[in-house]
């Protein structure tokens, strides 16, 4: 009965998948020419299925769960999201595909892939997949708070996207309440490292690092805008690596030394704190500034906070509140700061794509408020849904992992 029961445990998703193939018969169609130009597709489609998926192969025995999970995850997301976040905006009870959707549904990929980061090794299969889907819905309704709603710029998705993801698998996290173990005598540990999968996780690094600036400037809709979001995000994200270079060797329990966890990941953190801003006129030597606050703020994240927070059984295996989480808020709190210096004067004609609803009459206190307004509501919803779908997933029926299960492949995969 074990035998079949494990058979059949990913059966489920055939159901999820047939269910999907219905809607899109009903309910999509081709779309125009009009997004055939959109800028940043290929790039983000590069960072969602290499460059996230080889950061996670850290772990020594994790590798093919990391890349393969990662894929998975993300074909079906892609999938789901796009339906999720434009039955907020059907024609005639139709979607129309276009090139700017898939980029969107990319896009939204990464919230259940950051959130991936953080229960990396901690959860079954079967228990990531039922995660995904009810995170895909919530963060398509919570992307449409943001935009239709409080009518915020978030052009990089700091606050939609990278808090988001972040603060839900810490919220799930919580719920599944997984204090460190230590293996019985003799047996290694499979929670850390070795020196060939820090390696690949370095190829993951650079690809998200190279590609960040499309991501960030993706969604822009004039030139001047793209360009500006392009500069901002690179020139933070340079700020960023040298910053975590030299706070990592300042920090680092081997004084003068680098930790390769800082480097994989502190080294982007630029690109999260930037992006709420990164079509702002922020001016150049700004985001400098803004990248060396986000490399500091991440490389004390991994050597202080993480560790306090494994004393009360919450988890983050990749360490997504550093990179994602705590630069998201970081980036999110820069938007009110900024908004609140909107004029006319400096955006012209680009007022009314960025900030739409101070082309319709509101002014800059109050867009820096509901700036704010979504910051918190983002952050509510996803520890609270989070914890409340952690709950959940922890039955039987998810197949939950024993603590002896943890980080090793051999549990998902036919090892060589």
């Amino acid at each position: 009965m074990v035998e079949i029961s494990e058979k059949f445990k990913y059966a489920p998703l055939i159901v999820f998948q047939v269910i999907l193939l219905i809607l899109y018969f009903i309910f999509t169609t081709y779309g125009g020419a009009d997004d055939v130009g959109v800028r940043g597709y290929e790039d983000t489609h590069v960072m969602i299925f290499i460059g996230f998926g080889f950061l996670m192969t850290f772990l020594k025995k994790y590798c093919y769960s990391a890349l393969g999970f990662n894929w998975l995850l993300a074909a079906m997301v892609i999938q789901w999201a796009l339906l999720c976040q434009n039955f907020f905006h059907m024609e005639d009870m139709q979607i129309r595909i276009t090139k700017k959707l898939l980029l969107e549904a990319d896009i939204m990929s990464a919230t259940v892939l950051i959130t991936f980061g953080a229960l990396l090794g901690l959860t079954s299969g079967p228990q990531l997949l039922f995660i995904a889907i009810i995170e895909t819905a919530l963060g398509c309704t919570n992307l449409y708070l943001c935009e239709a709603v409080f009518q915020v710029s978030d052009i990089g998705g700091s606050i939609a996207i990278h808090t988001f993801g972040a603060y839900f698998g810490l919220g799930v996290s919580a719920a599944l309440r997984m204090k460190k173990v230590d293996p019985p005598q003799g047996v290694q540990r499979l929670d850390g490292p070795s020196y060939v999968s820090d390696t690949t996780a370095m190829i993951g690094s650079i690809f998200l690092w190279i590609y960040w600036p499309s991501f960030n400037s993706a969604l822009s809709s004039s030139d001047a805008e793209y360009q500006r979001a392009v500069v901002n995000t690179y020139l933070s994200l340079a700020a960023a690596t040298v910053t975590a270079f030299i706070v990592s060797s300042i920090v680092n329990h081997e004084a003068g030394k680098f930790d390769m966890v800082h480097v994989q990941n502190s080294t982007l953190a630029g690109g999260v704190g930037v992006g709420a801003v990164a079509n702002f006129f922020i001016s150049p030597g700004a985001a400098i500034a803004i990248g060396i606050g986000a490399g500091v703020l991440s490389v004390c994240g991994y050597k202080y906070l993480t560790p306090a927070m494994e004393k009360f059984g919450i988890q983050d295996t990749c360490g997504v509140n550093n990179l994602h989480g705590m630069p998201g808020v970081y980036s999110g709190l820069l938007s009110v700061f900024f908004a609140f210096f909107i004029t006319s004067e400096t955006y012209g004609s680009e007022m009314e794509h960025i900030f739409e609803a101070m082309g319709e009459g509101r002014s800059a206190g109050v867009q820096a408020l509901f700036q704010l307004a979504a910051l918190i509501t983002t952050m509510v919803l996803a520890i609270g849904v989070g914890f409340g779908t952690g709950i959940i997933s922890k039955a039987p029926i998810f197949s939950p992992l024993k603590e002896t299960e943890r980080y090793d492949d051999k549990i998902n995969w036919e090892l060589p």
